[in-house]
């Protein structure tokens, strides 16, 4: 099975499109390409029934988030802060970045 390919990074912000979070933003902390799922912060958060451990001698209920499903989320452009779809835009180098379809402005300032 080959990698799937993610329109959204670690470390981009998201709006949820549906579930039980819609409308809500938030951070990526973690993308998953090989599941086709992200982990947003304070999104999608559901409760872990811990046993006691050496680790957690108490034990008890721990609240975290789980992944989401990527194509339920939408890139907010950093530049306008409107959540937009991307589109791939060729720089002088011969290398493709990420841009927003509403301003234009390139997403991806890493490179």
């Amino acid at each position: 099975m080959s990698q799937a390919k993610l329109h959204v990074k670690k470390g981009d912000t998201v709006l949820v499109l549906s579930g039980k979070d819609k409308g809500k933003k938030g951070k990526i902390v973690a993308a998953l390409p090989k599941k086709g799922k992200v982990i947003v912060e304070g999104i999608n958060t559901v409760k872990r029934h811990t046993k006691p451990s050496q680790s957690a001698p108490q034990g008890g209920i721990v609240v975290k988030e789980a992944p989401l499903h990527s194509a339920k989320v939408m890139l907010v452009c950093p530049a306008c802060a409107q959540p937009t779809r991307i589109k791939k835009s060729a720089l002088a180098n011969g290398s493709s970045v990420r841009a927003c379809k509403k301003c234009g402005e390139i997403v991806d300032k890493d490179k």
